[in-house]
């Protein structure tokens, strides 16, 4: 199991930082802007508004913020408490200029300026629709078996509610959660894709209630592509993004995601495929590789991968697999 937790976890790392270069570009722009396909580790370019901070291999904030959630769990003996993510979240971003270098999401940036301030935030939380929620969460599946889907629920909008509090977010969120959790403990991706259709309407009657399309169906369709397209990766990339979309909407990103991570189902090619997607490519990337990462385990990544990541983020990862396997102890 600690194998499978660590592919999870450096599997969010490797899409997060593949995709980092790209990130918030179109697919044209991408594609004309490095000569074709992202093939590997990059610097975040100059021109890039978002990535330009980044050296090559380095996570953004999507696994930046899910490891802040780690730590904030693991200080308080795995009972979320949403003045402390919140607490941790702010400083997080203070250190690293969020706020300044437009790095945080819409809803996040907005929320956490008003924790800051002393604002009720729930207003903003409430109508969310950006996948701040989902970007961060992959490695809290890590804590539950798969068929605890309720549970898995109620704990991803705990650890979710500093920001997103809407319907659309906790279920896309606990989308990702489950995947991670099905794919560390079953053979077949289809029981993966399974778990993840199923969860998605306990975690609709949680949040408040958005408009918006159905993040089940909008799966269904990404899935139905990546079917259709099976012999044709450029051709079933084109088509998610033409069809289904990867902006930052959680309606977008998250079905997209799924269907890269049942297209792949291996961390190496996921982290690639998201990379050269177009679109919000680091968190699609962190999403999906983080799951499929769960689903072969760290001993397939390669190894090359795992020392970049390594030297290019002042981070212990055993610290955080070591989190969660007590975590998972502790909560079963």
């Amino acid at each position: 199991m600690k194998d499978k937790i660590a592919g999870a976890l450096y599997g969010m790392a490797l899409g997060d930082a593949m995709g980092m270069p790209a990130e918030l570009w179109g697919r044209n722009r991408a594609r004309k802007f490095f000569h074709g396909k992202i093939t590997e580790l990059l610097d975040g370019p100059a021109e890039n508004d978002v990535a330009f901070n980044y050296k090559k291999g380095q996570f953004t904030d999507d696994t930046g913020q899910a490891l802040v959630l780690l730590d904030s769990i693991a200080s308080t003996n795995y009972v979320p408490d949403v003045t402390d993510i919140a607490a941790r979240m702010l400083a997080w971003a203070e250190k690293e200029n969020a706020f300044e270098n437009n790095i945080l999401g819409p809803t996040s940036k907005v929320a956490l300026a008003n924790f800051r301030d002393g604002i009720d935030a729930s207003a903003i939380t409430n109508k969310a629709l950006s996948n701040g929620s989902s970007m961060r969460i992959a490695p809290i599946g890590c804590l539950f078996e798969p068929e605890r889907k309720k549970e898995i629920v109620d704990y991803v909008y705990e650890v979710s509610k500093a920001t997103h509090t809407s319907d659309v977010t906790i279920a896309g969120a606990a989308m990702i959660a489950v995947g991670v959790s099905s794919a560390l403990v079953n053979d077949h991706f289809d029981d993966v894709i399974k778990d993840i259709l199923e969860i998605e309407e306990i975690g609709y009657e949680k949040g408040c209630e958005t408009f918006s399309p159905r993040l089940k169906e909008r799966t269904k369709i990404a899935l139905q592509l990546a079917d259709q397209y099976k012999d044709n990766e450029d051709i079933f990339l084109k088509k998610l993004y033409d069809v289904v979309g990867s902006g930052v909407g959680i309606i977008e990103s998250v079905p997209a995601a799924i269907a890269v991570a049942y297209y792949a189902q291996d961390p190496n090619r996921s982290c690639l495929m998201c990379a050269n997607l177009g679109g919000d490519t680091d968190t699609i990337g962190a999403m999906a590789t983080a799951i499929c990462g769960a689903f072969t385990g760290l001993k397939k990544i390669k190894p090359e991968y795992i020392t970049t990541l390594e030297k290019q983020n002042e981070i212990d990862f055993d610290q955080y697999i070591d989190i969660l396997m007590k975590g998972r102890d502790i909560l079963k």
